[in-house]
C-alpha cells in the first residue's frame, strides 16, 4: 500500500487515542497511525475502526462495547504478526459474521468461546453452527436480513442485517476429518450504529446490487468498509460507481483485496475511478492500523 506514494496524505494523529481522526484531514486519501496488540484505548465520543487484514475490523464504540466483525486473523497472510495471537484483540464483547467462508468465519468460533461473546450471524448459519456443535446454541444467536438486535440493551449499539450479494457455504471436517460444506445461509453485511448516531456499514463481501441506493438513503452510513478484491467481490471501478453514485458516505475504508491473487484489486485504481468526486473521503490504512471518528 505504500506504494501509493504521492496519492496518500498525511493526517495528524489523535494523540489520547493514538490513531488518526478523520476531523483533521484535509485531503483524500489519508494515512492512519499503527496500533499496538493488546491495547483497546477508547477516546470519549468516538468510534474507533481498526483493519486488520480481509475483512477482519474490530470496532470500539463511543461507550467501549469492542465488536469483531469476519475474525480471521491466525492464518490471514495480511494480518501482522502482533495481531495473530487473539488474545491481542483484548476485550471482544460481541462477534458479527457476515457469511460461512473461511476467510471471514475461520476464528469467531473460537473466539466466541475465549470470551462467552455470543458471534451473530446469518440465521441459517448460525442453525448449521448449533446443530453440528460448532457452537452452543447460546453463543449463535440467529437473526436475518432487515432485523435488528440490540445486544447491549436500548441505549447500547444497534445492529441491522442488510443484503450482500455473495455465496455463503460453510466448509468443515466431520468428526471422522472429512472434508465437508454444509449450509451456510444467506450472506449479509451489517449496519452498526453506535450510541451517539455514527453509522458503519460492513458490506462484507457483495457484489454490486441496485438496493445499495436503497440502503444508503434509509441508513445513511457515515462510513462503509466496501470489499474492492474483484474475483469473488467487486471490482474497484464497481465500488467507486457504488460509492459516488449510490450510497455517498461520508468516509469509505476499502477492504477484502491482496490477500490472494485472485484479488487483485487496489486502493490506487479505487482511486483512480472515484475520478474528482469530494464524498466520499476514502481512507486507506495498513492492516494493524485504525482510524478514530
Amino acid at each position: 500500500m505504500r506504494k501509493l506514494g504521492s496519492l496518500l496524505c498525511t493526517a495528524a494523529a489523535l494523540a489520547l487515542a493514538g490513531c488518526t481522526t478523520p476531523a483533521t484531514m484535509t485531503a483524500r486519501p489519508a494515512t492512519a497511525v499503527q496500533v499496538q496488540a493488546g491495547t483497546t484505548p477508547v477516546a470519549a465520543g468516538k468510534t474507533e475502526v481498526l483493519w486488520l487484514g480481509q475483512a477482519s475490523v474490530r470496532i470500539t464504540t463511543p461507550g467501549g462495547k469492542v465488536i469483531m466483525i469476519d475474525p480471521w486473523l491466525k492464518t490471514n497472510p495480511k494480518t501482522p504478526a502482533n495481531w495473530k495471537d487473539l488474545a491481542a484483540l483484548g476485550k471482544v464483547d460481541l462477534i458479527l459474521v457476515t457469511h460461512a467462508h473461511f476467510d471471514h468465519f475461520a476464528d469467531a468460533p473460537e473466539l466466541a468461546k475465549m470470551h462467552n461473546a455470543p458471534m451473530y450471524g446469518p440465521a441459517g448459519m448460525n442453525q448449521t453452527v448449533s446443530t453440528y456443535g460448532i457452537l452452543p446454541a447460546n453463543l449463535a444467536p440467529r437473526f436475518g436480513k432487515g432485523g435488528t438486535i440490540l445486544p447491549f440493551g436500548p441505549t447500547g449499539p444497534k445492529i441491522t442485517a442488510v443484503r450482500a450479494e455473495h455465496s455463503s457455504e460453510l466448509a468443515y471436517k466431520d468428526a471422522a476429518g472429512k472434508d465437508i460444506v454444509l449450509p451456510g445461509g444467506e450472506p449479509v453485511g451489517f449496519i452498526i450504529e453506535m450510541e451517539n448516531g455514527f453509522k458503519v456499514w460492513h458490506m462484507g463481501d457483495t457484489g454490486v446490487f441496485g438496493d445499495m441506493r436503497l440502503i444508503g438513503e434509509m441508513y445513511r452510513p457515515d462510513v462503509v468498509l466496501i470489499p474492492i478484491g474483484n474475483h469473488f467481490v467487486m471490482s474497484p471501478q464497481d465500488a467507486a460507481m457504488a460509492l459516488r453514485d449510490m450510497i455517498r458516505p461520508r468516509y469509505a475504508i476499502p477492504i477484502h483485496y491482496g490477500t490472494t491473487p485472485q484479488l487483485r484489486g487496489t486502493p490506487a485504481e479505487l482511486l483512480g475511478a472515484m475520478g474528482s468526486a469530494a464524498v466520499p473521503m476514502i481512507l486507506v490504512p495498513e492492516p494493524g492500523q485504525k482510524y478514530a471518528f
